[in-house]
């Protein structure tokens, strides 16, 4: 998910009544909800190596007491460095660590809610989860964040009108309503995901049944991208919950065979990354207009798009000789958070 979304569910956490369990209650919370992204700085390294290192072992249940017991050492160093005296107001470390893990295990499963996932066991496995409920950016989510942040205020407001002189007042309750809410609208968002799932799963493709189906989000809860995995092709298709299934609506995007082009693109460290990551995969070999023989090789997710319009690609430019001339990875989008 967007950290901005991360923050805000790391302080209604707090708000709940955490933050009183040590001093800096808060700002743990909301530092510890964004925790695992310390990764981001994987990004330094180009797109390539963002994509094989965020959402790593940042991202793993094993790393969760490390992001914890960083988080915690991190606002005890703040302290320092603004001077504070600990014998005044000592964090109580064992409280402050116990919280902090709370923080990082609600990065974790806001992260599960949407098609990019997390890799939980790493480093003892590598394989991906995710529940593929929600878009990574969610208007949704914002707007009921929002009524969150904003209710209290307006409370207060209210209140100093009337002599009320209780700036938390409402915080915690709203809070409550905030995270339940968002909880149902995950749940909510997990059974029409289901149904998307089913109406794809129920049909035959170009005369096949699908070897696996999925559906991924947009911005309306009740359309989805729907996605069927034949033996030589994969199927996309629109499934909208309001009206009738069109099987007829479908796009195919059959599997290219595995050539010498395609085997040279596979040992470059674009592809690799990608490979790591790639759910949906799709080759797509072009020939280049030159004398020379050259092939462009492209491999892509089809969760984030399509080869008109991908999302997530490696491309290759291959000689006759099966040489890679050239190799790069893009993403054609928002980067995943």
């Amino acid at each position: 998910m967007d950290n901005i979304t991360h923050s805000l569910v790391g302080l209604f956490i707090a708000r709940t009544g955490f933050r009183e369990l040590t001093p800096r209650g808060t700002a743990i919370l909301v530092l510890a909800a964004n925790a695992p992204d310390f990764d981001v700085v994987s990004w330094l390294g180009g797109s390539a190596t963002y994509i094989e290192w965020h959402r790593h072992i940042t991202h793993s249940l094993i790393a969760m007491p490390v992001m914890a017991l960083l988080t915690v050492a991190l606002i005890r160093l703040a302290m320092v460095l603004q001077k504070k005296q600990p014998e005044q107001e000592p964090l109580r470390w064992r409280q402050a660590f116990l919280i902090a893990l709370l923080g990082v295990a609600s990065h974790l499963v806001l992260d599960l809610t949407n098609v990019y996932g997390v890799r939980l066991l790493l480093p003892f496995s590598g394989q991906w989860f995710h529940w593929d409920i929600t878009p990574v950016v969610d208007l949704a989510i914002w707007a009921i964040l929002l009524l969150g942040v904003a209710a209290p205020a307006l409370a207060r407001l209210v209140g100093s009108e009337i002599g009320e002189r209780r700036p938390q007042a409402g915080q915690g309750g709203w809070a409550v309503v905030a995270l339940l809410l968002l909880m149902g609208y995950d749940y909510g968002r997990s059974i029409l995901h289901d149904r998307a799932v089913e109406a794809v799963d129920r049909h035959r493709y170009n005369g096949l049944t699908p070897r696996r189906s999925g559906a991924f989000p947009t911005a309306n809860p009740l359309v989805w991208t729907g996605m069927a995995e034949l033996s030589n092709a994969y199927v996309q298709i629109p499934v909208d919950l309001r009206g009738s299934f069109h099987a007829s609506d479908a796009e195919t995007f059959y599997k290219a065979p595995r050539t010498g082009a395609i085997e040279a693109a596979l040992r470059t460290k674009e592809f690799q990354a990608l490979l790591q990551f790639v759910q949906y995969p799709i080759w797509v070999l072009d020939p280049v207009a030159d004398e020379r023989g050259n092939t462009r090789v492209r491999l892509i997710d089809l969760r984030f798009g399509n080869p008109r319009q991908p999302g997530f690609l490696a491309t290759a430019l291959v000689n006759g000789r099966d040489q890679v001339l050239e190799a790069q990875f893009g993403m054609s989008g928002t980067r995943p958070r």
